[in-house]
């Protein structure tokens, strides 16, 4: 049944815009053509590959965040002005949901404004898939508790900028199996002959739902992944070493000795000793010496301010195939 206004007419988008809109809510939204082209994509701006023609003049692209960021904020706002459009920015003050106005109801009201909403929340993806089902205006996740798709893509880009392929790359991912390590695993298990082993405290492992997709993802694509709740056996050798903050931004535990649970596995010169041809990764921020020591990274082997320059390529991607 199509949705319709309170006073029964349908939703309309902003002008002269169209009403099939592209979201991008979960990884597992995308076709596998779709997952590769938004990474070439995005690879393709980061090495300048791309003319910058305004694809998104005319547009205006809502950015609203209730939890604090950096990079994606940053990234989000920097890409739609490079691709022409215009940004409104909200923080998590600036809405009449504080006042008691429903997310439904607030995303029906810009929509009727805006091309394009990336929001990041608290809560799952199912209140920005609400706001979506109108389809009046392209909707980017921009993290949410259970997954960080721009992520994702930003991760690939990164590694396909710093090995030329992704096909057969090698991933040891270690810590918290937060939304960035679903993204990643929702993604990187759709090329073929990709390895994703995890190494993840017990009780803060990929929830079974992600795992489960990307094992379908891994079984169709030639790809493996696996999880173990210990740092005692390693893959013989990786390509690459990534970590994330322990503390996920906008989460707590329960538990106040986590953080020993968490010790072992901190990324040190003694776990990237064991996987000597790995390049280190990670989606930061970082607290050093927590999930890693600035030895590491800060140290040669390390690419994780270069994956964050590919938040904006990543951005640009994401942007440019939603509405342009």
């Amino acid at each position: 049944m199509p949705l319709v206004l309170p006073n029964g007419t349908a939703p309309q988008a902003a002008a002269g815009q169209p009403a099939d809109r592209r979201h991008l809510l979960s990884l597992t939204d995308l076709s596998d053509d779709d997952l590769y082209a938004l990474v070439r994509r995005s690879c393709d701006y980061a090495r300048d590959a791309v003319p910058l023609t305004g694809p998104l003049t005319g547009k205006v692209v809502g950015t609203y965040f209730r939890t604090t960021s950096t990079r994606t904020r940053t990234a989000f706002s920097v890409a739609a002005l490079r691709l022409g459009a215009q940004v409104v920015a909200y923080g998590p003050g600036d809405l009449q949901e504080n006042t008691g106005e429903s997310a439904d109801d607030t995303g029906r009201v810009l929509g009727l404004m805006l091309d394009g909403l990336v929001a990041r929340t608290s809560a799952s993806a199912g209140e920005l898939r609400a706001i979506a089902a109108w389809d009046t205006m392209s909707v980017v996740n921009a993290m949410t508790e259970d997954e960080h798709p721009t992520q994702g893509i930003t991760d690939l880009s990164a590694m396909l900028e710093a090995f030329g392929k992704l096909e057969g790359l090698r991933v040891l991912y270690v810590g918290e199996g937060n939304n960035t390590a679903a993204a990643l695993a929702l993604a990187l298990t759709r090329y073929a002959g990709a390895e994703l082993h995890l190494r993840t405290p017990a009780g803060y492992g990929l929830p079974e739902a992600t795992m489960r997709r990307a094992r379908e993802y891994a079984a169709a694509h030639g790809a493996l992944i696996e999880e173990r709740h210990d740092m005692d056996v390693l893959p013989a050798d990786v390509d690459v070493v990534y970590t994330a903050r322990w503390q996920t931004t906008g989460t707590s535990k329960a538990d106040p000795e986590w953080r020993t649970v968490f010790a072992p596995f901190q990324v040190n010169a003694a776990l990237m000793a064991r996987c000597p041809s790995a390049t280190f990764l990670h989606d930061l921020p970082a607290h050093r010496g927590e999930e890693v020591t600035a030895e590491v990274l800060d140290g040669d082997r390390s690419i994780a301010f270069r994956q964050a320059a590919h938040k904006l390529y990543g951005a640009m991607a994401v942007l440019e195939w939603c509405l342009a």
